[in-house]
């Protein structure tokens, strides 16, 4: 969510109450032009940078002034002795003292609009707002976050099992030469050759020279060897850990397009269109779900995001098998007590004969017991809308899917005409409500 801050200092007409309903003022403005670009058939814009204009009546300081229309007021008017009723005056050029307008071509002055310029996540972040997808049953699986401990390095301190041996005996190593501590080998040498001497029952003078002189250095190396120890507690180090995140998505989305002969270049565009603002929806609002794209004729199959919003796919319709492919997908990949199932359907509700029937029956048995959720939208030619726009009557489809809606609470079913519908229907369908229990 944006936050606008304004560091200007207070000058001694304004007020920091007036200033921030100014800032509220802004805010809605904001919203309505970006909700009037989606409305005027540029989608694609919301996803991108926007400035939007704020007119400098909007940002004046309301002020007190006598009302014209009542009250007593005593004027002083001067004389005048230029001017007799019925001169005409000549107009002030442009540019004046007169008028308090915007200035024209010529010399003036006047201030210009404000100018918000918005970057993409600050847009995405006002038209997205206030939508969500419905939590319904499982509402705190969807906001569990898993951790697991991960090595970021070394320690001085830590427990012993978590003892680093490689790292602590390289720190004991280095220390050892750098104080020129003795080594074991050094050791064993001396006292292997003391041994040596001590064996000979006559030394020579030599000899108990030597013997002397050795027992004195094996002295001094034995000092050595107990100041300057072997492992010293600066040489530990431990394995140091920190819990991070896993990617846990809890989370799918399913987004089923009909792509059949009978859906033309309109009717295509504006499901896509649809799918487009979910498809920025979920990205936006949810770090951890799955997308799943299932795109449909007399098949259906499950493909990558590039084919479902670009493929030239078409054929027959057959839309039950897109329910199966789903249903499919569900018992091979999300279980369903473990993740929150969504699925969006978009078609113009020409079907084979009897698979609408079989498309009602796959909802009320098997999907919707998996679902938190489903909508479906439906396109129709601009000239029906004004017939069918708000009555159960149309294609089979829509009447087998309206037994549905009458009985599950977690099935919504709309209508588009045209590119205007798609944010009303796409906020109707994904608003902020509270959450239902589903129907076993």
């Amino acid at each position: 969510m944006p936050n606008f801050i304004d560091r200007r200092l207070n000058p001694k007409d304004r007020s920091l109450g007036n200033r921030q309903r100014f800032f509220k003022r802004v805010r809605e403005e904001l919203k309505r032009t970006i909700r009037d670009q989606i409305k005027s058939d540029r989608i694609t814009d919301v996803d991108a940078t926007h400035g939007v204009p704020i007119p400098k009546r909007g940002a004046d300081e309301p002020s007190f002034h006598h009302s014209r229309a009542s009250g007593e007021r005593n004027y002083v008017l001067p004389g005048n002795e230029t001017f007799s009723p019925g001169d005409r005056l000549r107009k002030p050029e442009t540019g004046g003292g007169g008028g308090g307008g915007a200035a024209g071509p010529g010399r003036g002055e006047n201030t210009d609009d404000f100018l918000f310029v918005l970057s993409r996540e600050e847009v995405l972040d006002l038209f997205f707002e206030d939508l969500e997808l419905p939590d319904m049953v499982k509402l705190n699986l969807r906001e569990t976050v898993s951790y697991k401990s991960h090595r970021v390095g070394f320690s001085t301190v830590g427990t012993p099992c978590n003892i680093n041996v490689g790292r602590t005996m390289r720190n004991s190593f280095g220390r050892r030469m750098a104080l020129r501590r003795p080594s074991e080998r050094e050791f064993q040498a001396l006292t292997e050759e003391i041994a040596t001497l001590e064996r000979e029952e006559e030394p020579s003078l030599q000899q108990r020279r030597r013997l002397s002189h050795l027992r004195d250095e094996l002295a001094v190396v034995e000092r050595r060897r107990l100041r300057i120890a072997y492992v010293d507690p600066v040489d530990v180090r431990f394995n140091r850990f920190e819990r991070q995140p896993l990617p846990n998505a809890s989370a799918v989305m399913f987004c089923l397009m009909d792509v059949s002969a009978s859906m033309g270049e309109r009717e295509k565009d504006l499901a896509k269109r649809f799918f487009v603002l979910l498809h920025l929806f979920l990205k936006r609002r949810y770090e951890r779900i799955d997308i799943v794209f299932i795109r449909h004729a007399d098949e259906a199959r499950e493909v990558d995001e590039e084919t479902f919003f670009f493929s030239k796919q078409s054929g027959g319709t057959v839309v039950s098998t897109a329910l199966e492919e789903m249903l499919r997908i569900i018992e091979d990949r999300y279980p369903s007590n473990l993740w929150n199932i969504y699925a969006a359907q978009a078609s113009d509700g020409d079907n084979a004969n009897g698979d609408s029937d079989r498309c009602a029956e796959l909802l009320r048995e098997k999907l919707m017991r998996l679902c938190q959720y489903y909508a479906y939208v439906e396109i129709i030619d601009e000239r029906e809308s004004e017939i069918f726009g708000s009555t159960d009557n149309g294609t089979s489809l829509w009447r087998a899917y309206r037994t549905v809606d009458s009985v599950v609470p977690n099935f919504q079913m709309t209508r588009v005409a045209r590119p205007a519908d798609i944010y009303p229907v796409f906020r109707k369908l994904f608003a902020r409500h509270q959450p239902v229990q589903l129907r076993r």
